[in-house]
């Protein structure tokens, strides 16, 4: 039996038990938990890094979203006040659409 021991999305033990196997898990305490959706944004961010294609790109992306919904909502924060804090930096300080490298600043 493969030993995982990682955090997994909700219904993943439902999916293994309509496919006739067994698993073993318990729910994370606080501490744990943010510990281990940290971990698991870097491994999305990993996947994300290593694709090819860009349909793989959107299903990362797409899986570390999810991630960032759950660490939201894990620091009380609703995923339209997440939102509203990233339009505010990017009406503040800009977006990254421009592609803008920043070299180096020379003190004057």
């Amino acid at each position: 039996m493969p030993i995982y021991n990682k955090l997994v999305r909700d219904l993943i033990p439902d999916i293994i038990k309509k496919d006739s196997k067994t698993c073993v898990t318990y729910r994370l305490d606080d501490s744990q938990y943010i510990t281990e959706v940290n971990k698991k944004m870097h491994e999305e961010l990993v996947e994300y890094e290593e694709t090819i294609t860009p349909n793989d790109a959107v299903e990362e992306l797409a899986d570390l979203l999810e991630l960032i919904h759950a660490a939201a909502k894990f620091h009380g924060v609703t995923v339209e006040e997440l939102e509203a804090v990233r339009a505010e930096k990017a009406a503040k300080r800009g977006g990254f659409g421009e592609r803008i490298f920043l070299v180096e600043v020379e003190d004057n």
